[in-house]
């Protein structure tokens, strides 16, 4: 189990609002788009990052994180566990509070970095299951 109740809500309720959703594109059928609309409605300003940048929920898109112009709280990663401990260092570079690695993402190294970083990370667990589930 990679992120106890407690962190889990903290990420959820405690770390801010503003979560940059790496993989996220305006592709509907892909549960990025279905999860980001799921963080919105639990108040979530979201961010898309995706090669193509594209507008997502209302939102502007960037490529990167690093392209991003302003502060993001947690980075949700909805890219596959090869690539995702790239994105869990870009996020410690970011400055962000908190690194979520959607279901079947997994990377145990760069857990330990994030951890060692100290930011807050689950791995292999879904917000909007969470949400739900912690009643919040």
């Amino acid at each position: 189990m990679y992120g106890d109740d407690a962190t889990i809500r903290t990420i959820l309720t405690e770390l801010g609002d503003t979560w940059a959703v790496v993989g996220l594109s305006s592709n509907r059928n892909r549960a990025a788009y279905r999860v980001a609309e799921r963080l919105q409605r639990f108040g979530k300003r979201i961010v898309p990052v995706h090669p193509k940048a594209e507008t997502v929920h209302g939102e502007k898109g960037y490529a990167s994180l690093a392209d991003i112009p302003f502060e993001v709280d947690v980075v949700d990663v909805f890219v596959n566990s090869a690539l995702a401990g790239q994105v869990a260092d870009e996020a410690v570079a970011k400055g962000a509070k908190a690194v979520w690695f959607q279901l079947d993402v997994i990377d145990e190294g760069a857990y330990e970095r994030a951890r060692a970083a100290g930011l807050h990370m689950v791995m292999d667990r879904c917000p909007a299951i969470e949400i739900p589930r912690l009643g919040l």
